[in-house]
């Protein structure tokens, strides 16, 4: 297999496990084997629902990093930080040249980020069909 493809397979699988996890931390805070058929449904689309929508929005903050959004509030802090130290001011550079040394960087490691948003999403989907289900089967009883 190429690297580009492990790479890839690995980044999809550490997303999943932690949706996985996440999920499993859902269940086990609601107690899922105690209850009845109904709410163990209800309770297994919440959990796939709640980790689909923070990998979701954990994609959508990797976006808005990856595009600049945040490099002023890094060079404020880093301006801070520099204020407190002895001697830091002397290391003290305009923002913009802090911010085309930031983009250059980030034009280096820019990749594909698409795994967070597409696991996310498909355990955005699970939990809409679970809810669905349970919708189409214990609503109305």
């Amino acid at each position: 297999m190429k690297d580009t493809t492990k790479t890839n397979l690995r980044n999809y699988g550490i997303c999943a496990c932690i949706e996985l996890l996440i999920a499993f931390l859902v269940v086990w805070s609601k107690g899922f084997f105690v209850h009845s058929a109904a709410v163990n449904l209800q309770i297994a689309a919440d959990a796939f629902f709640v980790a689909g929508v923070l990998m979701t929005l954990f994609a959508g903050m990797m976006f808005v990093s990856g595009e600049g959004a945040l490099i002023g509030i890094g060079f404020v802090l880093r301006n801070v930080v520099l204020t407190f130290i002895p001697m830091g001011r002397a290391r003290h550079e305009v923002y913009a040249k802090y911010r085309e040394r930031k983009l250059k960087e980030k034009e280096k490691k820019q990749g594909s980020k698409r795994y967070a948003l597409v696991t996310g999403l498909v355990f955005l989907a699970i939990g809409v069909i679970l809810t669905m289900t349970w919708s189409a089967l214990f609503y109305n009883v």
